[in-house]
């Protein structure tokens, strides 16, 4: 660039308002436009100059470099401080990426596997994984934040994994108590309630019987036709023979199917003592209820199935759903605090989640409430004989061909 008829402001005046004959355009590489920038600042005593001169020459060096008005401010800043102008040129990588598309399709398939629990849940089944059965896939999602597990939820190859039709709907049920339950911390006080599989055209489905113990949360699901003395009362043996510890309480809300004679008459005989709900505190059968949603909706969702499938359906939860939902389902155990109203607050922290049967031998001198002829011993080899997502995995697959038998008998038989 010849510059030579540049001396003086006077010219750089003229220049600028289009009065001269000079037409100027840099060339080179940006070290060049730097070296020309700090040139010209030196040769028209920049940092010596008024006001109104500095306009002047930092026009003229914006016409020439092109350059905006924040660049031109950061490089005077520059030669201001240091006397020079130099490139600060570096490459940023940007944020590394710690998860990646195979830890999202694991997470997928983790969520396919347990039915989209929450994500504290999910976060223990991927700790458990890791830590507990060596399962290296999940080095790095044994570390995820649950936040941030959220966050891969939304990741698109996430969502070209998973497809979700249905949201999960609550379930309010009007409950009325008449006493609650105290456990005192000793397993075997039952929270009781039932779930219908829907009506179709006027026929009935099958109904769930959900019993949760209160203190460690282990869960027993029986399916019967109907909720008839005929069907209720076997269900009921069932169901208490499932529990590996003794039972002390039944409490369930005021439905005529748990409140009569004939399920009174079987408890006494077991020395099991009946409970029902109590009016104005709705909280009472709360446990059951949200079992209800978690656990027995997730499996079998809100879909009609027929009466005459319920054996089938009741087989499917002794083999596949109770041992998973013990044994291999971690769950939420409330931390009590006390507040300085002396007010106890529950907080539910993740390094407090445990399975039932963890909860179970957590328990001091957890043996004694075990039933005659049962055993830890025999317990642990049943929980151990397979890692949480192997018994998932069972589980899923057990599941679809139920259905497949369900409902391809049923269109067969339409």
């Amino acid at each position: 660039m010849d510059e030579t008829q540049i001396r003086t402001l006077e010219d750089i005046g003229q220049f600028l308002a289009g009065t001269t004959d000079t037409s100027l355009k840099l060339q080179g590489s940006k070290d060049d436009v730097y070296a020309w920038i700090q040139h010209t600042l030196v040769r028209f005593r920049y940092l010596g100059l008024r006001k109104k001169p500095k306009g002047l020459v930092r026009r003229y060096i914006k016409r020439i470099t092109g350059y905006s008005r924040p660049q031109m401010n950061r490089l005077i800043k520059q030669f201001r401080k240091t006397g020079h102008i130099r490139r600060r040129q570096r490459t940023v990588k940007g944020f590394e990426t710690k998860y990646t598309r195979a830890d999202v399709r694991l997470l997928a398939d983790v969520d396919r596997l347990v039915d989209d629990v929450s994500g504290t849940t999910v976060k223990a089944f991927c700790q458990r994984a890791y830590e507990v059965h060596g399962d290296q896939r999940f080095v790095r999602l044994a570390g995820i934040s649950v936040s941030h597990l959220y966050n891969l939820r939304k990741d698109k190859v996430y969502q070209r994994c998973r497809r979700k039709f249905t949201k999960t709907h609550a379930v309010k049920v009007k409950i009325g108590e008449r006493s609650r339950p105290r456990p005192n911390g000793a397993p075997g006080h039952l929270r009781v309630d039932s779930v219908h599989q829907g009506d179709m055209d006027g026929r009935k489905g099958v109904y769930h019987i959900n019993a949760v113990d209160e203190v460690t949360q282990w869960e027993v699901v029986v399916t019967v036709e109907r909720i008839s003395e005929q069907f209720m009362l076997p269900a009921l043996r069932s169901l208490l023979k499932q529990f590996p510890f003794l039972i002390r309480g039944f409490h369930a809300d005021n439905g005529s199917e748990y409140i009569n004679r004939h399920v009174a008459k079987l408890l006494n005989g077991l020395m099991i003592r009946l409970t029902k709900s109590r009016p104005r505190h709705s909280n009472d059968n709360a446990l059951a209820e949200s079992k209800n949603n978690s656990v027995v909706r997730k499996s079998f969702g809100y879909v009609h199935i027929p009466q005459q499938h319920a054996p089938l359906m009741d087989a499917f939860n002794r083999e596949y759903l109770n041992p998973c939902i013990n044994l291999h389902r971690p769950c939420h155990f409330p931390a009590i605090e006390t507040d300085s109203k002396g007010k106890p607050k529950k907080r539910y922290l993740q390094k407090d989640m445990m399975t039932p049967y963890e909860k179970l031998k957590s328990l001091p001198d957890a043996a004694q409430y075990l039933k005659p002829g049962v055993t830890f011993e025999m317990l642990d080899a049943i929980a151990m004989k397979q890692s949480d997502l192997d018994a998932w995995t069972q589980f899923q697959k057990a599941r679809a061909k139920l259905f497949d038998t369900i409902f391809g008998q049923t269109s067969k038989a339409a």
